[in-house]
């Protein structure tokens, strides 16, 4: 088999909820659907979203960059994933998100090939998981008012944005604890947004209200501020930001700087890297969390499979396909009740897509 053209189409999400994090107020976003063809007949469709403030990349330098690969890997074999990367590796550093596009449009074909969902080819641990859904940062009673809301629709864990002010987050933690109870699993996600010593101080004012996990508390290259929250915090400490590739996987292990590693296939650039950032958390006895950028459900797609394949993977954060207006044309998938993703055993991804390249 060998891959005859590769195209993208740009994309415009709108979100239908405020979305407001430590480290930008994004209300609007694009994303790249990436469609690889092959002499076979087999296509495959994955998903580049790129982010200034993560990746480093914008939408226009992604652009050019799979308009490149598109000559640079025509002829090539879309089965041999690994031997892809390493030329889109020699070709050029970084570009992530457009790496990501390209290598999940891979495993879709891979999928349809041997006519089995990726999911049970990458690993097949299992084929649900339990998502948060995520509420951005606000005034704290709107954002226990969502979080009430929430949790009537069916969810049973919350991620909540945190990191501009402390005496606002501690209180809309209080005030989120208060409308949900004791039973929902509050997590909450500072993007970089404090220094060390204030994460170990506000990780402290959140005992009180029974907070599972702090995510990047601290900015992505204070490894040593990241390790001493750890140490002192009750919570679960976890690295996103901080962990882009295997080589800061390995160096956050090392150190001993985080409980758990969020991995997003947009930061790694896809399946076959974020596979590899979880052989090495597993290896040093972590456990991981697939996250998301604001993807389509074709990310969100692969991120479950990615998710559901693993048994050292036992968080999931795979919901912003439901904070913007759904794409036109894009279905299938996995299916989502409450919280609860199902990946379905149809193959490759398991999507239907019906746009115009």
């Amino acid at each position: 088999m060998k891959i005859t053209k590769i195209s993208f189409k740009r994309l415009h999400l709108v979100p239908v909820v405020n979305f407001k994090i430590a480290s930008s107020d994004e209300q609007r976003s694009e994303t790249i659907i990436v469609k690889v063809e092959t002499d076979e007949g087999i296509v495959g469709y994955g998903e580049s979203q790129p982010s200034r403030v993560v990746t480093g990349n914008s939408i226009e330098e992604v652009e050019c960059f799979l308009a490149d690969m598109d000559d640079f890997l025509r002829g090539e074999n879309p089965l041999a994933i690994g031997h892809i990367h390493d030329r889109m590796n020699r070709f050029i550093k970084g570009k992530s998100s457009g790496k990501a596009g390209i290598d999940l449009a891979l495993y879709d074909i891979l999928g349809k090939k041997m006519g089995a969902p990726v999911y049970q080819l990458i690993g097949g641990a299992s084929n649900q998981i339990a998502s948060d859904i995520t509420i951005g940062i606000d005034e704290p009673q709107k954002m226990a008012a969502l979080a009430q809301k929430y949790v009537a629709e069916g969810y049973r864990i919350l991620k909540i944005k945190i990191g501009i002010d402390p005496v606002d987050d501690v209180e809309a933690i209080r005030l989120i604890r208060e409308a949900v109870g004791p039973e929902i699993s509050l997590r909450v996600d500072a993007n970089q947004g404090y220094h060390a010593k204030q994460a170990v101080q506000i990780a402290r004012a959140f005992e009180t209200y029974h907070v599972d996990e702090i995510e990047q508390p601290v900015p992505w290259h204070d490894l040593e501020g990241l390790k001493k929250v750890t140490q002192h915090a009750q919570q679960l400490i976890m690295a996103d930001e901080s962990v882009l590739s295997p080589q800061d996987a390995s160096r956050v292990v090392k150190m001993e700087a985080c409980d758990v590693i969020n991995i997003k296939l947009m930061k790694s650039g896809g399946l076959y890297p974020a596979l590899q950032i979880n052989a090495i958390a597993q290896a040093a006895g972590l456990e991981c969390m697939v996250g998301c950028m604001t993807e389509s459900r074709i990310g969100i797609a692969a991120g479950a499979a990615l998710a559901v394949s693993q048994k050292n993977i036992s968080y999931a954060d795979l919901d912003s396909y439901l904070l913007m207006e759904e794409v036109p044309g894009i279905t299938g998938g996995f299916t989502q009740s409450g919280g609860i993703v199902t990946v379905p055993d149809a193959p490759g991804l398991g999507l239907h897509v019906d746009l115009q390249f």
